[in-house]
């Protein structure tokens, strides 16, 4: 159990990181930083240059405009060039490297020009220094990022300090005031392969870390992490993923309603793999996927897709394992033995564990939350045990739901299973007990137009299926989110009680779409934190109300099936992945301070040597 708490730790870890990733200029504000930057190095340049010709100002806001023209440029090439093979490098990602790297130049630039007043012919080695500091960090940006080839990624980091380099070394040549002679060119060599040397070596030292984690290097981990933050990419991370999966069997369970001509009305399907690990990467948007494909096949039909017991160990590794699974599915649905027999809902708790049962069919449908208290993934163990509860009852089977419904501080897994345990147990032992009688269904959705993946809500939207049996009105809604805040779920139910629903339970599909699209310390919102909860229940009570109406009488069938040697990521690798990103980060920082200023202190040796 202890493992299962581990586990999701190490996923919002690693989910974390993306908060982590700063956001851009636009790209107006980025072209005005560089014009300035541009036009203050030619100033600053010329100063040395010609500081006592009159046309001085003039040249530099030549050479200045120069230097952004040429930026701009070699920006476009890279762009351009980088369209199929590093969709990331956008023009104004292009452009704001070139900010930052211009920003440290035009500082050594302007401190050359200073010095220059006490050394003559100093500004150029500070000029190099630029040079040497522009080339370290576009390197770095490019080794991080890029998917090109080795002397790709050398030419697109060294495009734009060798045009800037050379425009002003052929102004100060043409206009006979500074010759390039053999001390500099030893100088300006000898300070590139330093350089070069320096970010090897870093480069080289961090990847040490993910080989021995997990066999590959930290640096294609981060580009794999980049492309999917900046361009939603999810074939890199895949790439690792599937490299590193192993097979594992997945659950699928499903309740089909069909009306008394037969047509497909609503339909649960309650998948016992994660909708995992983050954005669009694996099995994340699977919930959706599989809604969407059950109703194209049934026209007409409303689908619903809560979550199953399961925890991150048994997130899909790709969109062909999930492919897998859809194909799976779509043939469960093609289920024939429909009944009429349905008991009553029935509500139980046991030391803040709340459980729900019906019996459909001979089926116990069973869900779990320990609302209002946090709860997080429900183990396969769990769902079990369960199972075997219900057929010690002479039910055919049984389908649990994780009702994930409640979040406000950490789970403790180890002190949640045992009461859920209890109460489901006694839930369905009273369940037994109850007379299965006809029933009519109604089933409706609502998809909110003001909430969107960075307010929590899914596609999917929200789902109401409403069960009556007598005069008894259960309705059971689903939120495509992951998670809801505390107290949202006593506040809808709450609400549809005093529109005449007797009982039910609301789930959330624990889609993870939503996660790493916005800058908190989660890496998304459960639902209900980041909106106006009660538009959200209106949306709910309309959903509820519009499925009462068209109740009707309905027969349902149930069926389950196993999906064998599915790649999922698992939980050793989750666990590598979140350790190597934490390790790697931490030598990178560490590294930072010390291999850079030792660059630093070689050059200025050189400085005063040469």
């Amino acid at each position: 159990m202890a493992v299962k708490k581990s586990m999701n730790e190490y996923i919002d870890k690693t989910v974390k990181r993306y908060s982590a990733v700063f956001t851009l200029p636009s790209l107006r504000m980025l072209l005005v930083e560089v014009f300035a930057a541009s036009l203050l190095s030619g100033i600053l340049t010329t100063m040395v240059l010609r500081s006592t010709q009159p046309y001085g100002l003039v040249l530099g806001i030549v050479l200045g405009v120069t230097f952004f023209v040429l930026t701009v440029a070699s920006d476009s090439v890279i762009h351009f060039s980088s369209l199929k093979t590093d969709p990331v490098f956008s023009f104004r990602r292009c452009l704001a490297l070139s900010a930052y790297s211009l920003l440290g130049w035009t500082l050594l630039i302007l401190a050359g020009t200073l010095a220059n007043q006490f050394v003559q012919g100093i500004w150029f080695k500070f000029l190099v220094f630029g040079f040497c500091a522009a080339l370290a960090l576009r390197l770095l940006v490019f080794l991080a990022v890029s998917f090109a080839s080795l002397a790709k990624i050398i030419v697109f980091a060294a495009l734009q300090p060798v045009l800037y380099t050379a425009c002003v070394v052929y102004t100060a040549s043409i206009i006979s005031a500074f010759s390039l002679d053999l001390p500099l060119l030893t100088f300006f060599s000898l300070s590139i392969i330093v350089t070069v040397t320096a970010v090897a070596i870093y480069v080289y030292l961090i990847d040490r870390v993910g080989v021995a984690i997990m066999g590959v290097r930290s640096f294609s981990v981060l580009r794999a992490f980049t492309a999917n933050w900046t361009e939603d990419l999810n074939a890199p991370f895949e790439r690792l993923f599937e490299r590193f999966s192993q097979k594992s069997d997945i659950q699928l369970s499903l309740l089909s309603f069909r009306n008394n001509q037969g047509a497909a009305k609503a339909i649960m399907i309650v998948p016992a793999f994660h909708p995992g690990p983050f954005k669009n990467i694996g099995s994340s948007g699977l919930p959706y996927l599989i809604q969407k494909a059950v109703e194209d096949k049934f026209k007409g039909s409303v689908v619903m897709v809560p979550h199953g017991l399961s925890g991150h160990n048994l997130d899909l590794a790709t969109q062909a394992e999930n492919q897998l699974v859809l194909e799976r599915t779509l043939k469960l649905t093609e289920v024939s033995d429909f009944g009429v027999g349905v008991t009553p809902f029935l509500h139980m708790k046991r030391n803040g564990a709340s459980v729900g049962c019906q019996v459909f069919n001979g089926c116990a449908l069973v869900t779990l939350t320990l609302a209002p208290e946090t709860m997080e993934d429900l183990p396969p163990d769990l769902n079990h045990l369960i199972v075997n509860a219900a057929k010690k009852q002479r039910f055919s089977s049984a389908i649990a739901v994780d009702a994930h419904n409640s979040i406000n501080g950490p789970f403790r897994i180890d002190e949640a299973v045992k009461p859920l345990q209890e109460a489901a147990i006694a839930s369905i032992d009273q369940a037994s007990k109850l007379k299965a009688a006809a029933f009519q269904v109604g089933v409706a959705r609502e998809t909110p137009k003001e909430f969107g993946l960075k307010e929590g809500m899914g596609p999917g939207g929200v789902t109401a299926l409403v069960v009556k049996t007598g005069d008894r009105t259960t309705a059971y809604i689903t939120i495509d989110s992951n998670n809801m805040i505390t107290g949202l779920r006593e506040k809808i139910l709450a609400t549809l009680a005093e529109v005449g629903i007797s009982g039910g339970e609301v789930f959330t599909t624990d889609t993870h779409v939503v996660n790493a699209v916005v800058l908190n310390a989660r890496g998304y919102h459960p639902i209900g934190e980041a909106i106006d909860q009660e538009v959200l229940i209106s949306y709910i009570k309309k959903a509820t109300m519009t499925a009462v109406e068209n109740l009707e009488p309905a027969r349902v069938a149930w069926a389950t099936d196993t999906v064998p040697k599915v790649g999922v990521i698992g939980e050793q690798q989750i666990a590598a992945l979140s350790t190597l990103l934490d390790k790697a980060m931490k030598r990178a920082t560490n590294l930072a301070v010390s291999v850079f200023p030792l660059a630093a202190a070689v050059l200025a040796a050189l400085l005063l040597w040469l």
